[in-house]
This record gives C-alpha cells, sequence and structure tokens, in this order.
C-alpha cells in the first residue's frame, strides 16, 4: 500500500500496492459488498481486528505505520524498473524520517493502521496487517493499475542504499514475482494474492501478500519466509475477520 502512490515511501502506501495482483478472484459476497463509506483515521484504527475478535491464542500489537522489519535500516529500496516499485514498497516500506508522517498527496491514503499479529501454535508465522483508508474510487483505480505489473515484474532487480552509517554497501537484489490463487472473503469486493521472492545470497525470503479491497479501503496480510521455509498463506481467520469488521465500520451511519 503506488504508482505513488508508492505505498511505502511513508508508510503509507502499503496496501494499495499489494492490491497490485489483480491476479486473483475477485468477487466477494453479493449481499455484503458494497461502496462503503470513508473512515476517519479514528475509525479506521478502531476497524482493526482484536484478541477478542480473533479468539484464544491470538495476539493483536497496533503498530506505527511502516513497519520496515523487512527494510534496509530504513532506506527505501528501489526498484530497477520503476513499475515495480509499488512492490517493493508494499512488502518493504521504508521508516519514515525523523518519526514524522510525510502529508499524503492526492492519491496517497488518507489514513493508514498497522498491526501485527501472533499465533501461539506457529510463534515464528507472525501475519503483518495494514488498513489503508483512501478517498472515493482510488483503491479501486490501484488495484486496476497494479494488475499489469505480473507481466513486466516477473523478474527484476532492486538496489538498498549503504545505511547511514556506511557500515556496508549498496545491496542488489534479483526479485520474482508470482500470483497466488486466493479466495475473496465475504464482505469484500475483491481480493488479490501474490509472492515476492528476493532471490539473490544464500537464502531466498519470499513475502507472500493477500490484499483485500473493502468499500475505499485496502487491508493487506503479509507473512514472511526464508530458505526451506517459504512464506505461507496469511492466516484466512485473520483475513476473514479483518474484512468483516473493516465492512461493519463502513455500514454505520
Amino acid at each position: 500500500m503506488p504508482l505513488r502512490p508508492s505505498r511505502p515511501p511513508a508508510p503509507f502506501v502499503v496496501c494499495a500496492l499489494l492490491l497490485a495482483a489483480g491476479c486473483t478472484t475477485v468477487g466477494g459476497s453479493a449481499d455484503q459488498a458494497g461502496p462503503g463509506r470513508e473512515l476517519s483515521a479514528a475509525e479506521l484504527r478502531a476497524s482493526a481486528v482484536a484478541d477478542a475478535d480473533l479468539g484464544p491464542g491470538y495476539t493483536v500489537t497496533v503498530m506505527k505505520p511502516g513497519h520496515g522489519e523487512t527494510g534496509s535500516g530504513g532506506a527505501r529500496e528501489t526498484a530497477d524498473v520503476p513499475a515495480c516499485q509499488p512492490l517493493l514498497d508494499a512488502v518493504t516500506p521504508a521508516a519514515s524520517v525523523g518519526g514524522t508522517v510525510p502529508t499524503p498527496g492526492p492519491g496517497d491514503p488518507y489514513a493508514e493502521t498497522d498491526l501485527g499479529v501472533a499465533r501461539a501454535a506457529d510463534p515464528e508465522g507472525g501475519v503483518y496487517g495494514g488498513l489503508l483508508g483512501y478517498r472515493a474510487g482510488r483503491a479501486a483505480q490501484l488495484q486496476a493499475d497494479l494488475e499489469k505489473l505480473f507481466g513486466p515484474c516477473a523478474s527484476f532487480t532492486s538496489t538498498a542504499p549503504p545505511p547511514a552509517d556506511r557500515s556496508r554497501k549498496a545491496v542488489r537484489t534479483r526479485h520474482r514475482l508470482t500470483r497466488d490463487d486466493t479466495p475473496t472473503p465475504g464482505g469484500a469486493d475483491a481480493s488479490t494474492g501474490f509472492t515476492l521472492t528476493n532471490e539473490s545470497g544464500s537464502a531466498v525470503l519470499s513475502q507472500r501478500a493477500v490484499v483485500a479491497r473493502v468499500g475505499p479501503a485496502l487491508a493487506v496480510f503479509t507473512t514472511v519466509g526464508v530458505g526451506a521455509e517459504p512464506a505461507t498463506v496469511p492466516d484466512e481467520r485473520i483475513v476473514r475477520q479483518q474484512v468483516a469488521k473493516l465492512r461493519a465500520a463502513q455500514a454505520k451511519r
């Protein structure tokens, strides 16, 4: 969460990007999907799933936008093919400079809430989630634009600048993008899934994403895998519950 909308140049464009994958099943429940209203920043944050929504064994932590755990010391990783930048922004957002969040532009999300979900049954299988609020029509447009990336971005490279302390040189990475068949959860207008792999280095890093469009908002869920343990499909319960809670919030007047 593009087409700077590049999600993450700052924390927000995160989800949007992910949507890009229009590859997956698009649909949703006809009785639930619909335009939905734009939520305020406070309402969007309140619509994030909580421990109680998921049940025993789940722990949710709401985070500051721009999680950056897969980024390069806060520096933005740049795709050699400009059209592929949204994909990197979606899965490796850079930390905001000085801890501040830039003022969103006309096409950027006007609000964002990020969260991490851990499961007692799978301590290593955490899920990162992001909720992005867009003005009318923008989320759908981003999805349409991103759907065009599977061809040109099937294989591309990127460069991560050296850290501020210059402890290492810039790093070049080879990536591969593949679509994942992803069912659209009830209540969502569309759903997209893809896996982005980092194929440079001794161990392959994979990042799997599922993005759901719910009215004017995007909800993105990602997991990370390394080597023989590739990224897993984001927990379906988390996806379903988050979509349902977001849709319910949009339905309130």
